[in-house]
């Protein structure tokens, strides 16, 4: 016989082995058929089956896999949101049979649910409800999930709302709404600082009133002092009293006139000027203190009347 007739026997030999056997990734599980019923569930590695009489009908993968869903609703302030749910899910290893026969297009359940629960939950909050509760929107998510799948197989492991997204014009308003708010907060800040300088600089000022009246006080103390002193240098060498007031009078009279005319370009005028100004000015000074006085001991007496009565 012919080596050439032996070709045929050894091409159906290997095509033979070839649908023998079969390898199955990791993390993923092989369904297999016989005559169109289910034969068995093949894990990971180098696995066997009847050729021409067993077949793959299909592979799940075990890999924890994400679905990211859409949904655009309305919240309780009318305002519509689109928000991103990504949904984490795997095939529950010892539920292979339920997750392949019972369940065609897994996504589409997935999405179907995630659509119910969010258009359920999200017309209960305001917008701004819907940012601080988002883990809220996706717990309940999940528990829809969870409750659903387990019998066809699934393992919800976390949903997550992972993008909030109002309408352009809502997001304009929210952001004129918080630059105002800032403004606002800035304005008072700005009220308050000016609020603290004006009192500061008040208190500033009225510090500064008393020193300088009480350093004219004491300048004026100073110059009593010296007048006195001076007066009683003078009656030493037999001038009274009087006249030494007037000589006093007189000679700051004419220290002034003095000061003013190392001035150059000073525009005080002393008025009056005469000689005769300081003995004039001290006779009305004494005229006023005498009358002042007057007056003071009738008040006194009167109050003191009006106390005895």
């Amino acid at each position: 016989m012919q080596p050439y007739y032996y070709i045929p026997f050894v091409f159906l030999g290997l095509v033979i082995l070839l649908g023998t056997v079969f390898t199955v990734k990791q993390q993923t599980a092989a369904i297999v058929e016989r005559f169109g019923k289910f034969q068995t569930i093949s894990q990971s590695g180098l696995r066997f089956k009847i050729p021409l009489i067993d077949r793959i009908a299909g592979r799940l993968s075990l890999k924890i896999q994400q679905l990211d869903v859409i949904i655009e609703t309305k919240t309780l302030d009318d305002v519509f949101v689109r928000l991103k749910v990504s949904v984490q899910y795997k095939v529950i290893k010892d539920k292979v049979y339920e997750a392949f026969y019972k369940l065609d297009y897994p996504h589409d359940q997935i999405t179907s649910y995630v659509f119910d629960v969010v258009r359920a939950e999200v017309p209960k909050m305001k917008l701004d409800d819907v940012f601080v509760r988002k883990d809220d929107i996706a717990i309940a998510v999940k528990s829809e999930l969870n409750d659903a799948m387990i019998e066809y197989g699934y393992d919800i492991i976390k949903t997550l709302v992972t993008d909030i997204d109002p309408d352009a014009q809502v997001k304009e308003a929210m952001n004129r709404i918080n630059a105002s708010e800032r403004e606002k907060i800035a304005a008072q800040f700005e009220g308050d600082a000016a609020r603290i300088l004006i009192v500061e600089k008040a208190k500033a000022e009225a510090e500064s009133k008393r020193l300088q009246g009480q350093g004219i006080a004491d300048q004026r103390r100073e110059i009593a002092r010296g007048l006195e002193e001076s007066v009683e240098v003078l009656n030493k060498v037999g001038i009274n009293s009087q006249e030494a007031s007037a000589l006093i009078v007189v000679t700051q009279h004419y220290d002034t006139l003095q000061s003013i005319g190392q001035e150059t370009n000073s525009n005080l005028i002393l008025l009056p000027n005469s000689p005769q100004a300081g003995s004039q000015m001290l006779n009305d000074m004494v005229a006023s203190f005498t009358a002042s006085n007057q007056i003071g001991e009738a008040m006194k007496n009167a109050k003191n009347n009006k106390k005895e009565e």
